[in-house]
């Protein structure tokens, strides 16, 4: 296997799995945080990386699939853009509930191939690109999904505020989020909530009560 070889890296240090609350789909994921992390950094040449989001199924973007496999009338003949995406978990449920196309974004330098392991995996088609979105203004699509987004404080602010722009363009703007600290309390439409089976090694509990919202 070559230094960089994304796609190499991740079949070898994951399994193709269904998702605990989507179990119509499946990925290639890890069963545990840290040997991959440290891998990870190991096969980059470089220490402290965030956490592979690629290679785990958040309960937030678990939630914000079934809620689109669930309500497929949300994306079904749009164009969407799955921000931050992963693994492309909510890219796959968008097209397996109809739509038209799907975009998938996210800077991490494994995302792509995970995400084009993935739709191979599930036979759907996804585009893919490793640009940060927040550096222009959102692109025209109908329906934009973040699953997960609000970690971090100064970057949530940013996010929320990019997405407020894409809502006020017309777009539909999808959130999923399991209650993370710095997830906004008011102004969202609350849609649907859902008990998302997870793991100690990746949350505080191994059941996370997970939300759908939109911005209004």
């Amino acid at each position: 296997m070559s230094p960089l070889d994304p796609a190499a890296f991740i079949h070898a240090n994951t399994r193709l799995q269904p998702v605990p609350h989507a179990p119509e789909i499946s990925l290639w994921l890890a069963d545990e945080i840290t040997p991959i992390w440290r891998m990870t950094e190991e096969e980059l040449g470089e220490l402290g990386l965030p956490p592979p989001f690629w290679a785990f199924a958040w309960a937030g973007g678990q939630a914000l699939s079934r809620y689109l496999l669930d309500h497929p009338h949300e994306v079904a003949g749009k164009r969407v853009l799955d921000f931050a995406t992963g693994s492309g978990l909510v890219g796959v449920a968008a097209m397996r509930a109809g739509a038209v196309s799907v975009l998938c974004a996210d800077i991490d330098p494994f995302c792509g191939a995970a995400v084009a392991a993935n739709a191979q995996a599930n036979g759907v088609a996804l585009d893919f690109t490793p640009l940060n979105l927040l550096d222009a203004p959102p692109p025209a699509v109908d329906v934009i999904c973040a699953g997960d987004i609000c970690y971090e404080k100064p970057m949530t602010e940013a996010v929320l505020a990019w997405l407020a722009q894409a809502c006020a363009a017309g777009t539909r703007v999808l959130i999923g989020d399991p209650g993370r600290t710095y997830f906004p309390r008011s102004g969202l439409d609350f849609l649907a909530e859902y008990i998302v089976p997870t793991t100690r090694e990746l949350e505080d509990q191994e059941i996370k009560r997970s939300s759908v919202w939109a911005m209004p």
